[in-house]
């Protein structure tokens, strides 16, 4: 008798991505460089042509049909947005381009209050995106900035955080998933303990929106960011949640139409959340196809995709162990805690990551290799860059096999130059 093999997540749904069935260098594609961007599906493909071909039109505007069309799809999306990560109101949803912009919007806006001793505090893994905002920041106001360091598992040190934190601490930001350790950091708890000392929260959520549910009531952050293009969107459409009454009291980022409500030579007035952070034309289609790419997710069911990642992991995680050469980064997925994101930073002895990638380019697969934007949590790891395999839903562990058996091909190809 023939047993049929059940099919999986990624069986169901790989169709919806024409990008995934092509060959590259001969070989079948296989995407892992998920962490770096998403591949998109026919879903948001169609709501970008849709908008261009059938309602292209300014939002907001004007009272022709079109415009009326485009703005309800536009403020729809907000909605989806909203509902996605359970915001209180569909005013604490502000478009941007990206997570990088909505980041800095915070920090020239609320941060233009803090003065000299001001403490902000990061971790040593952060994104670039979420590091030099607050470099400038404290470089203009005199603010200090101060660093959480790893545990012994390479995660966000709790127990660390809690001796840097005083009175004198403004913000914390940090990211929710490092996008080079795949480590989860306790966001709840470092809201409470800042809470409890007076201090705002940003949490940079770029890596866990499009992979885990998100709840930011019960997060109880200040701030989160996020980027479409990483949840299945296009690019140049990202996302800040702001507490309602936080946006409220913070000025405008940027100036020009939209965010306005009256305005005289000499002086204007502002419109109301959100469209006070939104100045001058938005990324109309963008924001539109990012409401698609909430409705893809949403009909897999955010939970199934976390946890379908998370077998997928697993198996990642242990067919990397049995190559002797490799050194991972970041905490072993585990049963129970957090557990880690769906992704392994790695080195192989003294191969670069670069020409680990490009040896692996000519099998068909596509990793990562660099910094991954945190060059200083690769010094504080006493390496220059890795490499990194980075999955999503649609990826199979028949594509594992195949990365891992390019892998192995390619540390005997480099031992041989070695030796």
């Amino acid at each position: 008798m023939t047993l049929t093999r059940e099919k999986t997540l990624a069986d169901r749904i790989r169709s919806d991505f024409p990008i995934l069935h092509q060959e590259v260098n001969g070989k079948p594609l296989v995407y892992l460089d998920n962490a770096a961007t998403s591949q998109k599906p026919l879903l948001v493909l169609n709501t970008l042509r849709d908008y261009y071909e059938q309602y292209n039109s300014n939002v907001h505007r004007g009272v022709h049909t079109l415009s009326a069309k485009a703005t309800d799809a536009y403020e729809a999306a907000r909605d989806k947005v909203a509902a996605f990560i359970n915001a209180a109101s569909r005013q604490e949803i502000v478009f941007t381009r990206n997570a990088s912009e909505a980041i800095n919007l915070v920090a020239y806006s609320w941060g233009s209050s803090l003065q000299t001793g001001d403490e902000i505090i990061l971790s040593v893994m952060e994104h670039h995106s979420n590091l030099i905002p607050w470099q400038l920041l404290a470089q203009r106001t005199g603010a200090v900035l101060k660093f959480v360091e790893l545990t012994v598992e390479q995660e966000f040190d709790l127990e660390h955080f809690k001796t840097l934190i005083t009175d004198k601490t403004k913000l914390v930001a940090t990211v929710h998933v490092s996008n080079t350790l795949g480590c989860i950091s306790p966001v709840k708890e470092i809201v409470a303990i800042a809470h409890e000392h007076g201090a705002k929260v940003l949490i940079d959520a770029c890596q866990s929106v499009p992979h885990m549910p998100i709840d930011v009531q019960q997060i109880d952050c200040d701030w989160l960011v996020a980027s479409g293009h990483k949840m299945c969107a296009p690019t140049g459409i990202g996302f800040l949640y702001g507490k309602l009454d936080l946006l409220r009291s913070m000025p405008p980022f940027l100036g020009g139409g939209e965010m306005i409500a009256d305005v005289f030579l000499d002086h204007a007035t502002y419109a109301d959340l959100p469209h006070k952070f939104e100045a001058g034309t938005p990324a109309i289609a963008e924001a539109i196809a990012l409401g698609a790419a909430v409705d893809y997710l949403s009909a897999i069911g955010i939970d199934n995709i976390y946890a379908y990642e998370a077998e997928l992991t697993a198996y990642l995680w242990e067919q990397l162990g049995q190559i002797p050469e490799i050194q991972t980064y970041g905490p072993q997925p585990k049963v129970a805690g957090l557990g880690r994101a769906a992704l392994a930073a790695f080195t192989v002895g003294d191969v670069h990551p670069h020409d680990l990638s490009t040896i692996l380019d000519q099998a068909g697969v596509a990793i990562r290799a660099g910094h991954h934007c945190t060059q200083p949590l690769h010094r504080h790891l006493g390496i220059q860059s890795t490499a990194r395999a980075s999955l999503s839903f649609y990826n199979t562990r028949q594509e594992i096999d195949v990365f891992i058996a390019a892998l192995k091909e390619a540390i005997e190809f480099f031992g041989s130059i070695f030796s």
